[in-house]
């Protein structure tokens, strides 16, 4: 039985290592790689034996060898893994824009869970968990020594049931967040006018965003009646996905130049995807709204559209992950995740590790409204027999009295009326546990930026053009 099996793997290697091999074009000793490759093969197939036979409790040999295949990818990059046959099907349902569990995207670091982002309206999101935070345990159970695809198999599980894990913040103490699992089924594309400003987000890159946005931008100009007058794209948060959904969108808002370039080990595989046009917004002011939770197909669309200075990015520093992963299907066992090329934006910069600033750097932030003090004079208007204002109709003008055509402020013992003394939580807020809130300018510091900055423009284009 294991030499039927080791014969299989040593044919399934010499597949790949063939290619390997060609794609380097590294074959002026080939005789001397292949007794070496034979070598190593053959201490696997003696330590694979010598496990199956004298560890301390029955092993499955299914369970060895893809261990020690994640383990073999795992080692590259954070990135390459291998996925079981249930693991791979959960992901296809990934990228179709549905499946089961917390709705977090997750990488390894340092042996560690890492939370690349939530996804919003989803169990993770509503907890509060944030980008960068780190799992360190599962239900109890340290995941250290766990392999990516295991740790997010224990975090998968039936719907409504509950599961426990420990978060290490910095600058804070661990914690215990308990989530309750449920379906998850994401609108990746959500959008409203806001003031003639239209605002979309984008929570990650499934097969459905591009449709979905073509859909959006329709309905925003038809509901603007003509007075829209830019756009707010927001990628905070949105851990990425396929890649030509990401050249998709970012096609949609240019009408030609490259987009991304991808370079793979071998120089003949380059790549390169351009625009097309045309350009859907017609040329109207875009803001792309970025965090450090923006990662892989987001960085693609922001660093595409910051090179051609289609767009104005505002918010915080992208995630940093320049990669390209393929997912090879393996009939019958599943498939593997390998990382096969790195991207670079038009202008031929690579964000791995560096990630892309923003144009306007916006912290997340709280916003508070300060109460104007008690009494006292607030305006010309308030005093008492002011000059009139000769432009104004006389139903305008200052009360017969002489006093203020403004109320005056109440008098009291100097503190702040009730509405004015609240703080609003902006999209990032910092407290353990408070989910961010994204999409409303009132509680969100970065897109009442980006609204302001897009009215900004639109009354200086429109003053150009009057003069």
């Amino acid at each position: 039985m294991i030499r039927k099996f080791m014969i299989g793997a040593v044919a399934a290697w010499l597949a790949f290592g063939t290619y390997s091999a060609h794609a380097a074009g590294e074959t002026k000793d080939s005789n001397a790689n292949t007794a070496d490759t034979y070598r190593l093969l053959s201490l696997f197939g003696d330590v694979f034996e010598r496990v199956r036979s004298e560890y301390v409790e029955p092993v499955n040999d299914e369970d060895l060898i893809e261990n020690a295949i994640n383990g073999m990818l795992t080692s590259l990059d954070p990135h390459s893994s291998y996925f079981s046959p249930k693991a791979f099907r959960d992901m296809q349902a990934t990228t179709k824009g549905e499946f089961g569990g917390l709705g977090i995207e997750v990488t390894m670091e340092n042996g560690w869970v890492k939370v690349v982002s939530p996804i919003d309206d989803t169990p993770a999101a509503r907890a509060g968990l944030k980008p960068n935070d780190f799992i360190t345990n599962i239900d109890g159970e340290s995941v250290q020594g766990l392999a990516l695809s295991d740790a997010v198999d224990k975090m998968r599980g039936p719907v409504n049931t509950q599961i426990k894990l420990t978060i290490r913040r910095e600058g804070q103490a661990p914690f215990d967040v308990t989530l309750t699992r449920a379906v998850i089924k994401i609108e990746t594309v959500k959008s409203k006018l806001v003031d003639n400003i239209g605002y979309v987000r984008l929570t990650q890159f499934s097969e459905n965003t591009d449709p979905g946005l073509r859909k959006a931008l329709e309905t925003l100009k038809s509901s603007a009646n003509g007075k829209l007058e830019g756009i707010v794209l927001d990628l905070r948060n949105n851990p990425g996905g396929l890649l030509d959904q990401a050249v998709a969108v970012a096609g949609d808002f240019l009408d030609k130049g490259e987009i991304v370039s991808t370079r793979a080990r071998r120089p003949e595989d380059t790549q390169r995807f351009n625009a097309h046009g045309p350009d859907l917004a017609e040329g109207l002011p875009l803001v792309v709204l970025i965090n450090d939770g923006s990662a892989s197909a987001s960085e693609i669309v922001a660093g595409a559209l910051q090179d051609h200075r289609r767009a104005i990015l505002l918010g915080t520093r992208s995630f940093g992950k320049g990669s390209v992963q393929t997912i090879i299907p393996l009939p019958g066992h599943g498939a593997i995740r390998l990382t096969t090329a790195r991207y670079y934006t038009p202008s031929g910069r690579s964000i791995q590790l560096v990630g892309i600033e923003p144009d306007i750097k916006v912290q997340p932030a709280k916003v508070q409204t300060l109460a104007e003090a008690p009494g006292g004079i607030h305006g010309e208007a308030e005093f008492r027999k002011p000059l009139s204002n000769d432009t104004l109709p006389p139903a305008k003008e200052a009360n017969p009295a002489g006093g203020s055509a403004t109320p005056k402020a109440p008098e009291g013992n100097g503190s702040a009326p009730a509405d004015q003394s609240k703080t609003a939580p902006a999209g990032g807020a910092t407290e353990a546990g408070e989910a961010p809130q994204f999409g409303d300018p009132a509680t969100d510091y970065q897109l009442a930026r980006a609204i302001d900055l897009l009215h900004g423009l639109s009354l200086y284009k429109g003053q150009k053009a009057a003069n």
